[in-house]
């Protein structure tokens, strides 16, 4: 059973809608067979395991499972692990050294201070629409939007942002193979970029340790903290999640948000008139149509108890958010968008130790855009619904986002 079920939320037939199927999961609220992962899809049971040291993040602990490889496993590199994919210590000391120049305490107006920013940047992208009888939402705005941002904290040059964007694109399609194309062929295509993007970054990096300036990469560089330094390969593999982590999640956030605004036209008619209900919509965005869908890559340290059930030592674990984001358990009426909701303590940016590490910068660039949007596009409507989704079930969003509009508003 549990393969059937896994099979079916892997098949990219189910996924412009694949809710029907986690509420079959949650039936079952832990999910095995004999050579299968377990999975996890009640809301308090997430929660529970997201906090529970005997959970391991660490790459090196997986072990193959008959489920096959998951779209969305990192590709293989030369780069350590990023802090994503360990344990304690390790992961704390670098989040700690990552955190220190983003967020607070010590630098408590990163994000705040780059708002008249991010503004500028939507702006500027609404402007450029072009032709609003046909408009990809997607290519046109939500990629390159957060790409853009992310160069900006980390102090890429403007004349080399282009680049950025492409090596972003070409990332971003490794995660999310195409199943016609020839995979060995995109993984030397993922690969190269890979290469090609580490070898910038560390000619990057070295510039800022010799000249300094305000931004991310100068501080990560020549930063000495209570955790000293990062190595040079600490800091490219740090970069390279926060732009790969902090891209893909974002364009889902912005993507998925907007074709739920324009399937509710009552919420999207009040965010127009009062841009300041962004903030709840996003946050029942994260409940509903979350950015990240699941975690497969977990292994359990020690027999854990979940439900009755023995969950052994290292066994492979998946926490299924978007399940637990929709458990009428935790949630009255959980299948309605309702932004209107007292207690949105929803699962869709993580919790625990892995909680989302750019989680105020992701909440800031999908309120600004889902906002700016709302009111500057005249009468928005739908071309294709459901529109074309991505392969990735991990990363689940559209891949584009047909939509017209009668003009834009100044």
């Amino acid at each position: 059973m549990t393969h059937a079920i896994l099979r079916q939320i892997l098949d990219y037939t189910h996924r412009a809608n694949p809710y029907p199927l986690y509420e079959e999961l949650r039936r079952t609220p832990v999910l095995h067979d004999a050579d299968g992962p377990y999975v996890v899809s009640g809301y308090y049971d997430i929660q529970s395991l997201l906090h529970d040291p005997r959970i391991s993040s660490d790459a090196r602990n997986l072990k193959a499972t008959a489920s096959g490889p998951l779209a969305g496993e990192e590709e293989e590199t030369a780069l350590p692990p990023s802090f994503l994919r360990l344990d304690p210590p390790e992961h704390d000391r670098l989040r700690r050294m990552t955190n220190r120049p983003f967020g607070p305490p010590h630098c408590p107006r990163r994000v705040y201070d780059i708002s008249g920013e991010l503004h500028d940047i939507v702006s500027g992208l609404i402007d450029g629409i072009g032709d609003t009888e046909r408009i990809d939402l997607v290519d046109q705005f939500s990629y390159p939007f957060p790409v853009t941002v992310i160069c900006r904290l980390l102090g890429v040059p403007r004349e080399d942002e282009a680049r950025f964007h492409t090596w972003a694109d070409t990332l971003a399609a490794g995660l999310d193979p195409d199943p016609d194309a020839d995979p060995d062929e995109r993984a030397k295509v993922t690969q190269s970029a890979r290469m090609e993007l580490g070898m910038y970054l560390n000619g990057l990096i070295e510039e800022r340790r010799k000249k300094p300036g305000d931004d991310m990469l100068s501080e990560l560089a020549t930063g000495h903290g209570p955790d000293g330094t990062m190595t040079t390969m600490e800091l490219l593999s740090s970069a390279v999640l926060l732009l790969v982590a902090g891209h893909e999640t974002t364009v889902n956030l912005i993507t998925n948000g907007m074709l739920t605004l324009l399937r509710n036209p009552d919420v999207l008619g009040r965010l127009r008139d009062d841009p300041k209900l962004s903030v709840p919509i996003v946050e029942e965005l994260l409940r509903f149509e979350p950015p990240v869908q699941l975690l497969p890559q977990r292994t359990t340290l020690a027999d854990i108890e979940v439900r009755g059930v023995t969950i052994p030592k290292g066994a492979s674990l998946w926490l299924v958010l978007a399940a637990g984001n929709r458990d009428p358990d935790r949630f009255k009426d959980p299948e309605r968008f309702d932004p209107d909701r007292g207690d949105i303590q929803h699962l869709g940016l993580g919790s625990g130790i892995h909680a989302c590490f750019g989680a105020p910068l992701a909440r800031l660039e999908a309120q600004l855009a889902l906002s700016e949007l709302a009111r500057r596009l005249e009468n928005p409507r739908l071309l294709e619904d459901p529109p074309p989704y991505r392969q990735n079930a991990v990363l689940r969003g559209p891949r584009h986002l047909p939509i017209a509009c009668d003009g834009i508003r100044p």
